[in-house]
């Protein structure tokens, strides 16, 4: 459970305007959805993804760093690190399992397969859609666990995307879908307090400072 005093004497920290970014941004937050990249060894578009992730509303990023381990790119990511909650995990088999224990669907983006094109996917389900590298796309084990395939419609020579760019096209397009949609996709009131409270910490200076005064104050 939240400490509600803890978190309005951090908030009253905040300016108001401060505060108010963080209660509209929560509004358009959702787990409905949910990213995962496996193996990305060019960190820089996993933190593009990260920042896609960051702005179209999506709060969690699988990350398996199974081959490659590295940490998020903060220039690229440009601060959404602070906002999105990043899960590594070290291999597919862990990752796959905590999302299904989620309950959420695995959705393998690929242009093979047996594939469902990207205005006609089920935006219904909970789905954690899982991202590869240009190169080498998603390995093996994961086409072999999805319950499903999506693909961008494409229509020139080129058979692939950079990660980063399809992970856009796809996020931008389901997340307006679901806001538009009659789908409970919010976070619930107590994932909304948690994100406020971890928000206000890190958005303030000193933290460990302010809190040791809090506790010694109650």
């Amino acid at each position: 459970m939240i400490d509600l005093d803890y978190l309005n004497f951090l908030e009253n920290i905040l300016t108001e305007n401060r505060k108010n970014k963080f209660l509209k941004v929560l509004e358009n937050r959702t787990k409905h959805f949910t990213i995962a990249v496996e193996d990305i060894f060019q960190m820089h578009n996993a933190s593009a993804v990260m920042r896609s992730c960051e702005i179209f509303g999506i709060q969690e990023l699988n990350v398996i760093e199974e081959r490659y381990g590295k940490s998020i790119d903060k220039e690229i990511a440009m601060g959404a690190q602070k906002w999105v909650n990043i899960n590594k995990f070290d291999n597919v088999s862990n990752c796959v399992e905590t999302l299904k224990n989620k309950g959420y669907q695995i959705i393998a983006t690929t242009p093979h397969e047996n594939d469902c094109l990207l205005d006609d996917f089920d935006i219904s389900k909970p789905s954690a859609l899982f991202f590869g590298t240009e190169r080498d796309g998603l390995s093996e084990e994961i086409l072999q666990k999805a319950d499903g395939f999506l693909k961008i419609p494409m229509v020139g020579f080129t058979e692939s995307l950079n990660i980063s760019v399809s992970a856009a096209i796809i996020i931008q397009n389901l997340t307006n879908r679901l806001r538009n949609s009659t789908i409970d996709w919010h976070l619930s009131q107590e994932e909304i307090l948690e994100k406020r409270l971890a928000w206000a910490r890190s958005s303030i200076k000193d933290i460990k400072r302010i809190e040791k005064r809090y506790y010694a104050e109650s």
